[in-house]
């Protein structure tokens, strides 16, 4: 009979990868093969008894189907069906499968366990999709009330314990226990998941990669997971897994971010709620004790983890890599899960005692009683109250307030790793801030703002941040998050995507702020900002960014605006090096911006921006810093290719000792000073009498035959 489910019932409380991913699952494929489609018989509705009956549901798919007694070893059919031997060896042939071209050939009725097994099923068919107890569930399909126990499957792709690949049909109140491998998209109850999954578990071992024949590197996000590999749609609620999970897989490095192994999902796009993983997970990108990669519209929410997990980052002991989702009181202990062996803070991290209390209290706690409040903002008042955003970052409805400078020099490597509410320093600053993990993803004082997520008028001052991937020294990454009138010095280093102030941001808001930090970073390294698919304005940077490819002065790689800017950072880098930003493609646009920093660089070296390929843009800006490199470099812009543009746009030909420029006009050190150089190109300039006046009513001002033009509101 089914076993009652243990698990805690808690409260309430950019990309068109994601279509490539999914058309390059293959997934539920049967191999119709232009064959003519087949034709369904009628639809029958079986008692089923024996293995016999069992498989006479492949011929009636769409009947309504009631399991009557435990099937097992000794029940009549399974020498013939299920055992190893069956099937030339392959074991059980997985019921239903899909013919995309046909829209025909998953379960598409219900299979009623009534709380009885099915026990010691042996499927091995290592270059096969669609491998499980059920091949493929479709449309309106239902599984429910049934356990599979002590059973074996080996699979390619799309591989569970109980269904290969759900297409939107549903799984109930069942159960899988046992051991399955495959290449991708593998979880203990389902592999592939597009529909709701609820009050199910999993235990066993769960391993990926590990069939002969088939470890390699594998391009595309497969997820693997306890419980389900890949969850595209649906939900998945009040679920648990308990056991092994390893992945010997690789994935190619530029599709790393869609690799994931996690403790219940590997990669989530859903709903996944009111669900825990105690699970032993292995992996080597992607790695989440919970979930290995929370991606675009996923959603995490009152769920926890307390088993541990190994890999390389990003890894977390919630979540491995959450990128653009949502997480939502769901934590782990700190305290006791172990990531690589340590106890580390990522997304979901929550002290021993306040993990504990969360718990007992059916998963909840109480702000109130840990930090005081005037009017709409809880105060934070000294480290102590910092501390508890661990706690409270994920709550969206939550306003902080500083009220005191904070000093973090004897809590080295504690940040805050999630805040979907607002933070407002109230012009104080956090100094001090050492971060030093190649583990956790993205990194800063904060270390991801979601959509919503703001931080506000703080500073943080000799940070020393080192990371991996998504670094910054205030924000590691936002997903539509806000930081303004913020500024950073110190340190920042890493991988790539690093910057200044910010490491990356998707659709966010970056103004009126500004970093002096310096900048270290082998790819996306910029001196603000690393990554920009957002909107930078009124914001500038002066301190020192060196790198390989894609370095910026003021940001590394530009896909979005960067406008009212300036930097005077100087730069050095291998290719795709600039003086305000390395790369600027796509949609990318740089308006009414500056850059005064020598630029050191090897192939695509600009005074200004290094490339604009493709649709990129650059209007109204100059730079006169020296340039120097070996191919493709000049005053303005090293490389234009595709239909980018470039207008109104200058650089000095003395300063920089160049007097050729892949698009821009290049003008003398006294014509760069001259008013009537850029009102002749339509700029919003107007002269002033001197440096230290300002006409905040143009965009730029200058002090003409003096100086060359700056930006009203710059210091």
């Amino acid at each position: 009979m089914l076993r009652k489910l243990n698990c805690y019932v808690v409260r309430a409380g950019i990309f068109l990868i994601a279509a490539a991913l999914v058309a390059g699952m293959a997934g539920c494929i049967g191999g119709g093969g232009g064959l003519p489609c087949p034709t369904p018989g009628p639809s029958q509705n079986l008692e089923i008894q024996d293995w016999y009956d069992l498989n006479a549901v492949r011929n009636n798919l769409a009947g309504n189907h009631t399991l009557m007694n435990d099937l097992d070893s000794t029940t009549a059919g399974y020498e013939e069906l299920a055992r190893r031997t069956a099937n030339q060896g392959k074991g059980w042939e997985p019921i239903g499968t899909f013919i995309p071209e046909c829209d025909f050939g998953g379960l598409t009725g219900t299979f009623d366990g009534q709380g009885y097994e099915i026990r010691d099923l042996y499927i091995n068919r290592p270059d096969e999709y669609l491998v499980g107890l059920f091949g493929c569930v479709y449309e309106q399909g239902v599984i429910e009330n049934v356990g599979a126990a002590n059973f074996t499957v080996t699979g390619k792709s799309s591989v569970g314990g109980l269904v290969g690949r759900k297409i939107r049909g549903t799984v109930s109140n069942s159960y899988a226990v046992g051991n399955v491998s495959a290449d991708s998209s593998i979880g203990g109850l389902v592999g592939y998941n597009q529909g709701p999954v609820s009050n199910c578990y999993a235990t066993g071992n769960v391993v990926a990669g590990g069939v002969v024949g088939h470890v390699g590197a594998v391009v595309g996000g497969f997820g693997v997971g306890g419980l389900i590999g890949l969850s595209e749609e649906g939900t998945v609620d009040n679920c648990y897994f308990s056991g092994n999970v390893t992945s010997y897989l690789s994935c190619v490095d530029e599709w790393n971010f869609l690799a994931g192994v996690g403790g219940l999902l590997g990669v989530n796009y859903a709903t996944v709620s009111n669900s825990y993983s105690n699970a032993n997970v292995t992996g080597k990108d992607g790695v989440g004790g919970l979930v290995g990669c929370n991606l675009f519209d996923g959603t995490i929410s009152d769920s926890y983890f307390t088993g541990s997990a190994t890999g390389n980052s990003p890894i977390g002991g919630l979540v491995g890599n959450n990128m653009g989702s949502t997480v939502g009181n769901s934590y782990y202990n700190y305290d006791e899960v172990l990531v690589n062996s340590e106890n580390i803070i990522t997304i979901g991290a929550l002290f021993g005692e306040d993990f504990e209390e969360w718990l007992a209290a059916d998963n909840f706690l109480d702000v109130n009683e840990k930090l005081s409040k005037e009017g709409a903002y809880y105060v934070i008042d000294n480290v102590s109250d910092f501390k508890q955003l661990l706690a409270f970052g994920q709550d969206a409805t939550l306003k902080f307030r500083l009220t005191n400078d904070l000093d973090l020099n004897d809590e080295p490597n504690f940040y805050i790793p999630y805040l979907a509410g607002e933070f407002d320093g109230n012009g104080h600053k956090i100094l001090n801030l050492s971060l030093n993990s190649n583990l956790a993803s993205p990194l800063g004082l904060f270390g991801y703002l979601p959509s919503g997520g703001k931080v506000t008028q703080v500073g943080v001052e000799n940070i020393n941040v080192t990371g991996y991937s998504g670094v910054g020294g205030l924000v590691g990454g936002t997903q539509e998050g806000t930081v303004s009138h913020c500024y950073s010095t110190g340190r920042v280093a890493g991988n790539d995507t690093v910057g200044g102030l910010v490491g990356h941001s998707n659709f966010g808001i970056l103004s009126d702020s500004y970093s002096t930090a310096s900048v270290t970073g082998y790819s996306v390294a910029g001196g603000l900002i690393g990554g920009n698919h957002g909107t930078v304005s009124s914001s500038y940077s002066t301190g020192k960014v060196t790198g390989n490819s894609h370095v910026g002065g003021l940001v590394g790689s530009n896909a979005r605006t960067v406008s009212d800017s300036y930097s005077s950072s100087s730069v050095t880098g291998g290719e795709h090096v600039g003086g305000l930003a390395g790369l600027n493609f796509g949609l990318g646009i740089v308006s009414d911006s500056y850059s005064t920093g020598n630029v050191i660089g090897d192939e695509y070296v600009g005074g200004l921006v290094g490339s604009n390929i493709d649709r990129g843009t650059v209007s109204n800006s100059y730079s006169t810093g020296s340039v120097t490199g070996h191919s493709s470099v000049s005053g303005l812009i090293g490389k234009k290719e595709g239909d980018g543009t470039v207008s109104n746009s200058f650089w000095d030909m003395q300063t920089s000792g160049h007097t050729r420029s892949d698009r821009g006009t290049g003008k003398t050190t006294v014509e760069m000073q001259d008013i009537a150089t850029f009102s002749g190109a339509g700029w919003n300039i107007i002269a002033v009498a001197n440096a230290g006046t300002r006409n905040p009513s143009y965009i730029w001002n200058i002090v003409d035959g003096d100086i060359y033009p700056f930006l009203s509101w710059q210091p």
